[in-house]
């Protein structure tokens, strides 16, 4: 079985590449499609009732939607196995740039729109730089001196990255995608892991405490006359 990451801000446009990818390949693979979001998601329903597929969806509720998926991507796997499916699609919430959603095996696609600035790729940090494919929609709400600018802005982030440019809405010029979809090697769940490193996650603001100022909180805590560094308070 296939595996298909989809990461990147909200309203890019990642539901809408989504459908472009069910419609172009349900005729030639079964797709089963995991939808993670936080408080309310209905992309999964839309989908299921345009394509027939095969659709779930996760509320993270409190936890990271990206640190969820970790958390659920092994039982997801094996919903999809037990389908039969050919191709599992994950569409992420993406909320956390910082973290990075994708895996050591499948394909992971970031998602950026054009009219989001010149700088939002390297805001973006992991989310871009540990991607396999960039999928640049909205290009036909910016100028040909924009797309340039933004494509470079890209590959400095990521120089090894494959592109895509597109008007999302209308699937134009994602024929390349869809034969690389295809052409992917299938996953090995037993060895699935993250491909890049989770940010730190241990300290008491995790678990719920609200006060302000880091006297008041244990685990790891950052000070601000220690901007790059990181201090371990408690047992």
């Amino acid at each position: 079985m296939r595996l298909l990451i989809i990461a990147g801000p909200p309203s890019s446009g990642k539901t809408a590449l989504a459908k472009q990818i069910i419609k172009n390949l349900s005729e030639v693979l079964k797709i089963a499609f995991l939808k993670i979001d936080v408080v309310k998601a209905f992309e999964d329903e839309e989908l299921k009732r345009e394509f027939n597929i095969e659709t779930m969806k996760v509320y993270s509720g409190d936890l990271c939607p990206d640190h969820a998926e970790v958390m659920v991507l092994g039982d997801a796997v094996l919903w999809a196995e037990s389908l039969k499916s050919d191709l599992l699609m994950v569409e992420s919430a993406g909320l956390c740039l910082r973290c990075s959603p994708y895996l050591n095996q499948g394909l992971g696609v970031v998602v950026l729109d054009a009219i989001s600035g010149i700088h939002a790729p390297a805001k973006m940090g992991p989310m871009v730089s540990l991607a396999d494919i960039a999928v640049v929609t909205k290009i036909d709400l910016v100028s040909q001196a924009e797309r340039e600018v933004f494509r470079q802005k890209i590959f400095e982030i990521n120089p090894d990255i494959r592109m895509f440019e597109t008007n999302a809405l209308y699937g134009t010029s994602l024929q390349l995608l869809y034969r690389k979809i295809l052409m992917s090697d299938p996953i090995d769940p037993e060895t699935l892991e993250l491909k890049g490193v989770p940010p730190i996650g241990t300290c008491t603001i995790c678990v719920g405490r609200k006060e302000i100022g880091w006297q008041h909180h244990f685990g790891i805590v950052k000070k601000l006359d220690q901007c790059s560094e990181y201090l371990y308070r408690g047992e």
